[in-house]
Order: structure tokens, then sequence, then C-alpha cells
């Protein structure tokens, strides 16, 4: 048997990034994904929760926020709980093995689309010393 999800989308809010009593980090956030669009139909699209976890979560929750275009791989899970009322209810969500970024923020605005990527060599960062300094390696 296989279950197996590959999605493209965008991010509709800033992942939350929480921790569990373990220190497990958990980052959750929803993706948007367009249908494929039919003749004389408007286009729809299915907004997705993501939910991903450990250190994959604090990258998530570190480099990427609304708007970011992102490939999620992993599997479908439905879980059930109760509401406030006690109505049993389904909650369908995507647990991600991997989160592949597929586009870099544009100049100006906030931490997630500076550009700036807070030190990942070869991804708009940089690393300075002073000359006066020993060298770094």
């Amino acid at each position: 048997m296989l279950n197996r999800i590959i999605l493209i989308g965008r991010l509709t809010r800033d992942p939350e990034l929480r921790y569990t009593p373990n220190g497990v980090a958990v980052a959750k956030f929803t993706l948007a994904v367009d249908r494929r669009q039919v003749k004389d139909r408007e286009k729809e699209t299915d907004f997705i929760d993501i939910v991903v976890f450990q250190k994959q979560a604090e990258t998530c929750a570190n480099y990427i926020g609304k708007g970011r275009l992102v490939a999620i791989e992993g599997r479908l899970q439905i879980r059930s709980y109760d509401d406030s009322q006690g109505i049993r209810r389904k909650a369908a969500e995507v647990i991600a093995d991997s989160v592949r970024f597929l586009d870099w923020p544009k100049e100006g605005g906030s931490a997630y689309n500076t550009g700036q990527t807070r030190g990942v060599p070869g991804q708009g960062s940089e690393i300075s010393f002073n000359e006066e300094e020993d060298i770094p390696f």
C-alpha cells in the first residue's frame, strides 16, 4: 500500500512553530494549491494543512513565509477530534517528509522576503570578517 502526496503551492500564512512537551519542533501552515483550470470555469484553489516536524520545522519557520512557493512531499493523515460542542470532526492534513523552497524572496519587506536567509551561504547571505582578525579557515 502507498500513501504519498506531492504538492506545489504558496503559503497562505507564515508557519506557526511550536514545541511538544518532549522538545520536538512542530510547524504548521496552510498551502494554497491551484486545481487544473477547466475551460469556461473560474480557477479553483484547495487550501491544505501541512505539518512539519523536527529540524525541518525550524527551517521552515525561519526561512519561508506567506506567499512563498514550495513543494511538499509527504503522506495524507486523517484524524478525528471532538470540537468545543462535543461534535466529532475529521481533519485531513499532510505530514511533510520534505519541503523544498522553489522561489527566493524579492528585496524589501520582512525577514521572510528580504532575500536574507540568516547565514545560509549561497542564498543571499554574506559571510564577512575583519581583515585585521584571523582568517576563519
